[in-house]
């Protein structure tokens, strides 16, 4: 069962695990309604590593991406269920972060090992970052079957 951090208190804990020579996965995502694509994609990202960190969006970058409908689950509620499951070690509770600058300053601290991204989901952002951390990017997984929360909740 993993914890549930604000990413002000990142940065300790990225210290203890680098002394570790812990490799540190990192994905992310809004995780509105866990469905068997997510579970996948999060089984796999734990797999190319040690540690998998969740970078888990705020409600209010949600409601922006995907609707005044959303999100289903609250951001708190989203990470007490993501935290819960076996392969994930820690989920970093996002505030609303406006631009990249924001990410990427956090995802410099990290400075992670692998940032894991589903196929189909890659873009020009996540190639630069990787870039400006020193990270690998890594497809761990392609669209599993017809899952996706949009469809989910379309289907209601």
């Amino acid at each position: 069962m993993g914890s549930v951090l604000s990413g002000r208190k990142i940065s300790y804990l990225i210290k203890l695990l680098k002394d570790e020579n812990k490799k540190i996965v990192l994905a992310g995502g809004c995780f509105d309604v866990l469905h068997p694509g997510h579970v996948i994609f999060l089984q796999k990202a734990k797999e190319a590593g040690d540690v998998l960190i969740v970078l888990l969006e705020s409600d209010e970058k949600l409601k922006k991406i995907k609707g005044p409908d959303r999100p289903v689950h609250m951001q708190k509620d989203r990470a007490k269920i993501l935290s819960a499951l076996e392969v994930v070690d820690y989920v970093v509770m996002l505030p609303y972060m406006p631009t990249e600058q924001s990410y990427n300053k956090l995802v410099k601290k990290i400075k992670p090992n692998i940032i894991a991204l589903t196929r189909g989901y890659e873009d020009s952002y996540h190639k630069r970052v990787a870039k400006i951390t020193g990270a690998r990017l890594r497809y761990v997984t392609k669209m599993v079957g017809d899952h996706s929360t949009s469809r989910i909740l379309n289907r209601r």
